[in-house]
């Protein structure tokens, strides 16, 4: 990171990004920020956390709004959806970091997401970002170690894609349903539940939680209740995906 001699981090808040942040503000202090889009594809409290984690960190740390729902390309949800934000998410860090003085935009993939479907990745090496974490090889689990040695509360923190991922390939996305999603999803996150994506099928959600946590979902929710919430939120049916909490699923 020294011989970078400045770094613009674009900055999501998960574990990858962050422990980016951290190295290139111990090396460069002042010489190094963390930059995080904002829009509607990411949920409040994901920013909230990027925030919290920034400060603790100590380096400085700026918001950009994209418009990456304004563009069809996005917005029509194809298969290279994630390619159209990274575009829209680079086209800002990097006009960012040459207004700013600074030399380079980092982000936080690793050596594991160059192994699965990630169209986001060649926008963000067309932008000229840098992968340090690919570069070196780290892997998801190496990363999580190194978080842990440096006292990170945050090393274990689950996976977080954006809102977006959400809904099935080729099912348009709304700011509306964005946020019937993540309403939805802070509902189940209320009582305990460690994970949860809620799946946007049309006007059906259908609840992925984590295996182990049927119990705690059984026991902890009315169903009715819950029902009735989603209603309310504009889904007509509400389900929960018996085969749990599986990554990448609609990548199938």
């Amino acid at each position: 990171m020294k011989n970078l001699n400045s770094v613009c981090v674009a900055y999501s808040g998960g574990v990858d990004s962050t422990l980016v942040a951290s190295l290139a503000f111990e090396q460069l202090g002042s010489k190094a920020i963390a930059v995080t889009g904002v829009s509607p594809a990411l949920a409040k409290t994901l920013l909230d956390e990027a925030k919290s984690q920034a400060k603790w960190i100590g380096i400085n740390h700026l918001e950009i709004e994209t418009s990456e729902l304004d563009q069809s390309s996005y917005s029509k949800n194809p298969k290279n959806r994630c390619f159209a934000c990274k575009k829209e998410l680079h086209k800002h860090t990097t006009y960012l970091s040459k207004k700013l003085n600074y030399k380079i935009v980092c982000d936080g993939v690793n050596l594991d997401d160059l192994g699965d479907y990630r169209p986001g990745i060649k926008a963000a090496k067309d932008a000229g970002v840098v992968s340090p974490l690919a570069k070196f090889n780290f892997t998801k689990k190496d990363i999580r170690d190194i978080s842990r040695a440096l006292g990170f509360p945050w090393w274990d923190k689950p996976a977080q894609p954006c809102l977006s991922s959400r809904f099935p390939y080729g099912n348009e996305i709304t700011n509306e349903r964005l946020g019937m999603v993540e309403k939805a999803e802070e509902y189940i996150k209320k009582r305990g539940i460690s994970e949860v994506r809620v799946r946007c099928h049309g006007s059906t959600a259908r609840i992925e939680i984590p295996k182990d946590e049927f119990k705690l979902f059984c026991k902890e929710y009315d169903f009715h209740e819950l029902i009735n919430y989603f209603s309310n939120l504009g889904f007509k049916c509400t389900s929960l995906d018996l085969e749990g909490l599986v990554s990448g699923k609609l990548n199938r």
